[in-house]
């Protein structure tokens, strides 16, 4: 039987996979923003915060750094209504993005603030500065610059890790394939155009932390 390929039938869809794109970045761009905080905040309760936070804080850390993520998606999406608690799809996706990549990211983050030298936060001490202004204002930079070739490299994965969303009806980008190959049977041009897609995404998105890296980090030799 020869299969005749047809790739002219993603135009008839492309408003979907348009849609789905958008969906896609959205997720990305809060879910990667606030899960970057969220790893930040974590690393600095791990490494100069209150001792009675650390364990918890590593608690999470172990929880979400050895569960896969659709089954932290599913806890949010599933679970959480039998407590009373019900999500929409797309709140449910966009919290276990931020709830993964910050359990990540901490680890990340917190790497780079334990190769901080001694001395720099012997030095802001004797300013007068506080814990937490020594932090923020001479360790956290130069840290998040060691690592945020790292880092950026976490959130390519989140965002590829959201295809997994469309499980819960969350319409982005592999909602919009499996929708496709539904209606007209072309699985392989709907999966191999989606591919593409993610692939491009992919890159964009390395190049836009590339690009913000160097202008949040001047001088810095960011790879």
């Amino acid at each position: 039987m020869n299969y005749h390929f047809d790739f002219g039938v993603l135009l008839n869809y492309a408003p979907m996979l348009a849609h789905g794109v958008l969906i896609t970045t959205e997720l990305t761009v809060i879910g990667g923003g606030l899960g970057c905080v969220l790893a930040v905040l974590c690393a600095w309760a791990r490494t100069g915060g209150p001792a009675w936070l650390r364990r918890p804080i590593g608690a999470y850390v172990e929880v979400i750094r050895n569960t896969p993520f659709i089954i932290q998606l599913f806890f949010l999406f599933f679970g959480l209504p039998s407590t009373g608690l019900k999500l929409p799809a797309i709140q449910a996706a966009v919290l276990a993005m931020v709830i993964n990549l910050g359990a990540y990211g901490t680890e990340i983050v917190r790497a780079g603030i334990e190769a901080t030298p001694r001395g720099q936060f012997e030095a802001g001490a004797s300013l007068g500065m506080s814990g937490p202004e020594v932090f923020r204002h001479v360790v956290l930079l130069p840290a998040l610059a060691r690592i945020w070739p790292a880092l950026s490299a976490q959130i390519v994965i989140v965002m590829l890790g959201s295809a997994v969303c469309s499980q819960i009806d969350v319409q982005e980008l592999t909602y919009a394939a499996g929708f496709i190959q539904s209606r007209s049977f072309r699985a392989f041009e709907a999966y191999f155009g989606v591919t593409v897609i993610y692939l491009a995404l992919a890159l964009l998105l390395r190049l836009a932390l590339r690009v913000g890296g160097r202008y949040l980090f001047p001088g810095q030799n960011l790879r």
